[in-house]
């Protein structure tokens, strides 16, 4: 009991700012996936509740990922129907339990440092820009939008131009203000008013921007918001209505391969997403607490089974109401749960409320938090760690932000090996100089890919130079360099070039070359 009470007053006030940024998004990506409204707050429930309870993550908060749309949209087109897509998120929640215990979260150990803190600034610009025109009143494109080029043939750039002539000025008025709001609110909260940290700035906003947007239209001259710029969630009038926004799976189509193709495609990228984030959380952790890999894949696994069987979009971890956390000062899972159950009380109880909070202010929250957690420290920390870590940290960014999570990812990867190829072809062979004595030594093993780095050295000896080829410390050389070696020493005669070795007492390469010549 007295853990329960150790962060109670953290925890529920951030999740208080999750819920209102995890409200938008569930809906926003529910109609950009073509699929019933409700079925985004459904998988937020679960991913809050649920998963949130099974997680061995104390930050990471779970729920509908806008990466997925456009999978979602299309597993649906080919599977002919909702409820059939249903019994394949059910069966992607099986496939990834099997991923747990087949300790799968292996994966995630393997993805560089520089390109995870890559796509964790990535989402914070993304954040921004795409915010911007929601914060003008330009609401064409759906809430929690991740993607460069968008369904309507626009991009993310040419939204913000276009909605530069669409501006609404209550949206504009209400998303400075929140702005504002949220700037004093943490300036004040971290001095001398300690009474503020129990009071998210979040909550404020939202609180005023609904009064602003009610009385406050008459003072600028404006009509109060449309409901196209308000938050948009179904209302029941009855426990059956209620019960009719539930979906359930059609197991009649268990048979079809084609079920079973989605829900194992489903399973890898549902998971490749949740490994991503809690490895990106697990950064922003201040605690640095590190998440147990496969037992968030059997909880994900778990989460999207239940999701299933009742109407829910597939559920992952996700980095936006992830840092939302973090930045509102969660400090345990209590956080993610709270906000789940909080959840599933306004949709039934307050729908209508909810109903009136404008779009702008929640534009203008996420908005200051993708500026947290894209901060400029971040990106000097990397440069100071030099070009190896600040390259793949940029083009990682710099990808995902003109293609999307996944694939920027893999690109920061591939580029972040290359610099570890190079870092290792530059170490293995080093070369010493003292007057016009030289060292060459060996240092790890030695493969072809060294060849050219090798006949570098050896061809810039000057004229009159000794040279020792130290190779104890190689436990393989390569047969390429052994003949390049033997080439060298068919010619040092030219140069007047003195050779010794430093060789194995044993060579298992069968290294010939022992022996000085002048």
């Amino acid at each position: 009991m007295k853990k329960f009470y150790a962060h109670l007053g953290d925890n529920l006030s951030a999740s208080i700012v999750v819920l209102l940024v995890a409200l938008p998004l569930c809906v926003g990506i529910a109609l950009a996936s073509g699929t019933p409204i409700f079925s985004g707050i459904i998988a937020g429930i679960i991913g809050g509740i649920v998963v949130g309870q099974l997680s061995g993550s104390q930050l990471s908060v779970s729920g509908p990922a806008a990466s997925l749309t456009f999978v979602v949209s299309a597993m649906i087109l080919k599977l002919g129907s909702f409820e059939t897509f249903l019994l394949a998120v059910v069966i992607a929640g099986v496939f990834q339990i099997l991923f747990g215990f087949l300790k799968g979260g292996i994966v995630g150990d393997y993805i560089p440092n520089a390109v995870i803190k890559g796509m964790v600034a990535a989402i914070g610009i993304i954040l921004m820009m795409k915010q911007i025109p929601h914060l003008l009143g330009y609401d064409a494109d759906f809430e929690g939008d991740e993607s460069f080029l968008q369904d309507d043939h626009n991009n993310t750039i040419t939204t913000i131009l276009t909605a530069l002539n669409f501006l609404t000025p209550m949206s504009v008025v209400i998303g400075l203000v929140s702005i504002i709001i949220l700037i004093f609110w943490e300036k004040m909260s971290v001095t001398n008013q300690k009474w503020m940290r129990f009071i998210p700035g979040p909550l404020v906003v939202v609180l005023v921007s609904v009064l602003l947007n009610v009385f406050g239209s008459s003072i600028i001259g404006t009509n109060p918001l449309e409901q196209k710029h308000l938050v948009s969630l179904p209302m029941a009038n009855n426990i059956q209505e209620f019960a009719s926004f539930f979906t359930f799976p059609n197991f009649q189509q268990i048979i079809i391969p084609e079920v079973w193709l989605a829900g194992f495609m489903l399973a890898v990228i549902a998971s490749l997403e949740t490994l991503l984030g809690i490895e990106a959380v697990d950064k922003l952790d201040p605690l640095k607490r590190v998440t147990p890999s496969n037992k968030e894949l059997n909880a994900q696994g778990v989460g999207n089974i239940i999701s299933g069987l009742i109407g829910g979009l597939p559920i992952t971890s996700v980095i936006v109401r992830s840092s939302a956390n973090v930045n509102a000062g969660g400090k345990t899972k209590q956080s993610t749960i709270f906000h789940g159950v909080l959840l599933l009380i306004c949709v039934i109880l307050i729908p209508s409320l909810l109903n009136k909070i404008p779009l702008s202010a929640i534009a203008a929250i996420l908005i200051v938090t993708g500026y947290k957690i894209a901060k400029l420290s971040l990106f000097k920390e990397l440069f100071q760690k030099g070009i190896h870590q600040f390259i793949p940290f940029c083009v990682t960014i710099i990808a995902i932000l003109f293609s999307n999570l996944l694939y920027g990812v893999a690109i920061g990867i591939i580029v972040s090996i290359f610099f570890i190829i190079r870092g290792n072809f530059k170490s293995a062979i080093i070369m010493i100089q003292d007057n016009d004595k030289y060292l060459i030594r060996f240092r790890k093993d030695i493969t072809f890919l060294n060849k050219a780095i090798i006949k570098q050295k050896l061809e810039s000896l000057p004229i009159d130079s000794f040279v020792l080829i130290d190779v104890k410390k190689a436990d393989f050389i390569d047969k390429d360099v052994i003949d390049e070696i033997n080439d060298f020493l068919c010619h040092i005669h030219l140069k007047n070039i003195s050779v010794s070795f430093s060789l194995h007492e044993y060579n298992p390469n069968h290294l010939l070359i022992n022996y000085s010549k002048r």
